[in-house]
């Protein structure tokens, strides 16, 4: 059996950092937009991609891949902002097994009440307290990340 590559001190710190960094500040943008508008994080972020999207519109299985989350796990919390009025869900016309959903007048304006205090937190937790450079660096590593995992994901 192979030994495995233990973490050197610095490498071990950085694995802390992140793991501490990442978890204190989902806790609090999520407690901010629970706070101030009844959203979840992962709601939130929902509305965000649905109206980056043309016709304020996604499959459901692009908006899937884009928030990086279960089928399933996007279905109930489209449930919920559907029911919340938030989005609607229509049938694909060029797929009959495909389901879009599509921001709803209220949904956008939710999105509008609540991005300016997540995007001040945001700023203030995270944004604002790292140079300009060191934004570089977290950019760079963390789309190195990222594209490593999504490449382990594809079949």
């Amino acid at each position: 059996m192979n030994e495995p590559r233990w973490l050197d001190p610095d490498e071990a710190a950085a694995w802390r950092g992140f793991v501490v960094a990442s978890n204190l500040l989902n806790r609090r943008l999520e407690r901010q937009l629970k706070d101030d508008s009844g959203l979840s994080h992962q709601q939130y972020e929902i509305l965000v991609h649905l109206s980056a999207a043309p016709g304020d519109s996604l499959r459901m299985t692009e908006l899937a891949d884009k928030l990086v989350t279960s089928k399933s796990g996007l279905t109930y919390q489209v449930t919920q902002l559907e029911r919340a009025g938030l989005v609607a869900r229509r049938s694909c016309p060029s797929d009959v097994r495909g389901v879009i959903a599509e921001l709803t007048d209220q949904g956008r304006e939710a999105l509008r009440q609540a991005a300016p205090g997540h995007v001040a937190l945001v700023r203030e937790l995270l944004i604002d307290v790292l140079s300009r450079e060191q934004l570089a660096v977290l950019t760079e590593g963390l789309g190195a990340v990222s594209a490593r995992l999504r490449q382990d994901e594809t079949p």
